[in-house]
């Protein structure tokens, strides 16, 4: 995971020290409408590769989604420890089975 926290800290440096012609500063630039927009679309593309059944593609999309979630956390002042820490609590618990969840009826 040490790439991760690389690009992690990639991403932070661009939001305090924005670059020209730098995606992740046009990311910021335009806000967090735009970062959502891109996270939302990397995200389907995630579930079209994983129906393909395309290992490598999957792989691709994947890479994308976390890259634009990081940038998402980036811009809400979110770490990845925090991150961590969640992940850490909930791997405490037991017999946590979820009941079915209801049918989204009338949005």
């Amino acid at each position: 995971m040490k790439e991760i926290n690389n690009l992690y800290n990639v991403i932070k440096d661009r939001k305090n020290n924005p670059r020209e012609g730098s995606y992740t500063t046009y990311l910021f630039e335009k806000g967090i409408e735009k970062i959502l927009k891109k996270y939302g679309e990397e995200s389907i593309e995630v579930v079209i590769a994983s129906l393909k059944d395309s290992k490598e593609d999957i792989i691709l999309e994947v890479g994308d989604v976390l890259y634009h979630l990081m940038v998402l956390l980036v811009e809400k002042g979110i770490t990845l420890e925090e991150i961590d820490e969640e992940i850490y609590k909930r791997s405490l618990k037991t017999n946590n089975l979820k009941a079915e969840r209801k049918p989204i009826e009338n949005l």
